[in-house]
C-alpha cells in the first residue's frame, strides 16, 4: 500500500513514518529499523540513565504520533508507521556491547522478534489498540531482543 501523501506534508506523519523510511513499499519495518540503526550509530556515548530517559520520551512521543497518524489516515496500524521500530531497536541496544557485530545482532534479533511475534508480542499486537498498541509490540520485541543480547554476552566465554 502506498504511503498517504500527508507523510510529506504533515510533520507528525513524517516522523511517525520514520522520516519517510516507512513510505518504502517493500519491508517498511526493516527500512525503518535501518534508519533507527543509523540514528543509534550517530548518538554520542551517553549514560544509561540518560539513554533510558530518551527511550521513555521516545516511547511517550511515539504513542502520541503513531496514534494520531493512524487516526488521521483511518488505518488501525499502518505498516508504514515505523517510529515504533525506531524505539524498539533503541531498546534492543540498551546496554549492548559496542561494536558492529552487536549492532547487527541487535538488528537481526529485533527484526526476527518483530516479524515472528512470539507471546506476549502477538498478544499485545492483537489486544491493544491506538498509539499504545502500535508501540507496545515493538517495545516488547525490543525488550526481548535486549535480554537476548545480554544472555549472549553472559554465555560467551
Amino acid at each position: 500500500m502506498a504511503a498517504p501523501s500527508s507523510v510529506w506534508r504533515n510533520p507528525i506523519h513524517f516522523v511517525a513514518y520514520g522520516f519517510g523510511s516507512g513510505a518504502i513499499p517493500i519491508a517498511p519495518g526493516t527500512a525503518g529499523t535501518l534508519v533507527a540503526v543509523i540514528i543509534y550509530l550517530l548518538l554520542p556515548q551517553i549514560s544509561p540513565l540518560i539513554y533510558v530517559s530518551l527511550l521513555l520520551i521516545s516511547f511517550v512521543f511515539g504513542v502520541w504520533i503513531c496514534g494520531k497518524t493512524a487516526q488521521d489516515i483511518g488505518i488501525k496500524d499502518p505498516s508504514g508507521i515505523v517510529w515504533d521500530e525506531f524505539v524498539g531497536y533503541w531498546i534492543t541496544m540498551f546496554m549492548a556491547p559496542s561494536g558492529w557485530i552487536w549492532v547487527i545482532i541487535g538488528f537481526v534479533l529485533f527484526r526476527l522478534l518483530d516479524i515472528v511475534k512470539p507471546w506476549p508480542i502477538k498478544w499485545a499486537d492483537k489486544q491493544i489498540g491506538g498509539g499504545m498498541g502500535i508501540m507496545l509490540d515493538d517495545v516488547l520485541a525490543g525488550i526481548m531482543a535486549a535480554l537476548s543480547i545480554q544472555a549472549i554476552v553472559i554465555l560467551l566465554p
